[in-house]
């Protein structure tokens, strides 16, 4: 049975810094994509990043380009997500996915497994 399991969400200030994690189990995780997208209340789920199954190329969206880093620990199977200079508007659900054979691209379509989320919460 696969497993996405989020951790590392709470409250934070604006301008601070969060690490995620997401453990995966039951399935060959150097074989997949990992991203990461989030969904804050009454607004659809938004891609965030993402990291190709080899690890050789991420993707971002504009508004966390500088600020968010992903990056992967096979040995461990799992991702991190990096948060730096916290906004507001970063706060959401963080959810991570996971693509098989993936580039780690924009399109939640792509992704075969989901975890539960984790929440992230940016006081101004």
């Amino acid at each position: 049975q696969v497993q996405l399991v989020e951790s590392g969400g709470g409250l934070v200030q604006a301008g601070g810094s969060l690490r995620l994690s997401c453990a995966a189990s039951g399935l060959m995780f150097s074989r997949y994509a990992m991203g990461w997208f989030r969904q804050a209340p009454g607004l659809e789920r938004e891609f965030v990043v993402g990291i190709a199954w080899s690890g050789d190329s991420t993707y971002y969206t504009d508004s966390v380009k500088g600020r968010f880093s992903i990056s992967r620990d096979n040995a461990k199977n799992t991702v991190y997500l990096q948060m730096n200079t916290l906004k507001p508007e970063d706060t959401a659900v963080y959810y991570c996915a996971a693509d098989a054979y993936g580039l780690g691209r924009p399109n939640d379509q792509d992704y075969d497994y989901w975890g539960q989320g984790t929440q992230v919460t940016v006081s101004s």
